[in-house]
């Protein structure tokens, strides 16, 4: 194994070992008596390639490549006060804008279809 391979294998096993529970459950924030524990969810992925022969030209070839990709999106967080615990659920806006925006294409195409019918029977 060539040494570039080496390092992205050793840069690849670095990136899986930090997706790990710590990451997703945040340290505790406590002031006044209050305890916020945030919560995310994070979704990775990654790959890598390699390569051997002879290139054109009758030239020995080589090659490696990899990639990795991470993301995060807030899901709530746990309150704690006076002993007791309260889970408060993140609310993604943009996610509740574009429901209700595809609920309203839905709702006109569908009272497009029925205005149609209703039409074609009354002729």
């Amino acid at each position: 194994m060539t040494e570039t391979a080496a390092r992205t294998l050793d840069l690849l096993e670095k990136l899986r070992g930090s997706m790990t529970a710590g990451t997703v459950v945040g340290e505790p924030i406590s002031q006044d008596g209050l305890t916020v524990v945030l919560v995310v969810r994070i979704l990775g992925g990654g790959g890598g390639g390699g390569g051997a022969g002879t290139a054109d030209g009758g030239r020995e070839g080589d090659g490696t490549g990899a990639g990795f990709g991470v993301s995060s999106r807030p899901v709530g967080a746990f309150v704690i006060k006076d002993g007791t615990v309260r889970w408060r659920p993140a609310i993604d806006v943009n996610r509740v804008i574009l429901g209700g925006q595809l609920v309203a294409i839905v709702a006109l195409l569908t009272l497009r279809a029925v205005l149609k019918t209703h039409r074609r029977r009354r002729r």
